[in-house]
């Protein structure tokens, strides 16, 4: 038999015994711990589901979407959107769509602007108070 097999299977052999030195020598707590799943489902009504935070109910008005998601681009007129106050600019896209058109441009977005401005949580009714804010503004 050739040496260099011979060498090769002692090597072998002594990898997989340092290998089962170190898996005995393992705690198995450690390793139940790494495998682990990274998180939990928590179903209602299980003692996890106390955590749970409470969600406002209720539509948000014109000017809180508008504070906190609108005034983003329409505070200073990022890529042509009209500015909050301007009169003759609202004025003008009111006259040329109406408000129904105005909703349409904000729900489905138009040039810069995406679809539903930077409010992908908001109703179409939220869209429409928020247009009329901007515009009465």
């Amino acid at each position: 038999m050739n040496l260099a097999v011979i060498l090769r299977g002692l090597l072998a052999a002594s990898a997989v015994c340092a290998s089962l030195v170190v898996l005995a020598n393992t705690d198995n707590a450690e390793i139940i711990e790494r495998l682990k799943p990274a998180g939990e489902v928590c179903m209602a009504g299980n003692e996890c589901a106390a955590a749970v935070v409470e969600v406002a109910a209720g539509p948000r008005s014109g000017k809180e979407l508008y504070d906190t998601k609108c005034m983003v681009c329409h505070a200073a007129g990022v890529a042509g959107a009209p500015k909050f106050g301007d009169s003759a600019a609202w004025d003008a896209r009111v006259s040329a769509k109406g408000l129904d058109g105005l909703f349409d441009s904000a729900w489905n977005g138009i040039n810069a602007m995406p679809a539903k401005g930077t409010c992908n949580d908001c109703t179409e009714d939220e869209i429409k108070s928020a247009i009329a804010y901007m515009t009465e503004g």
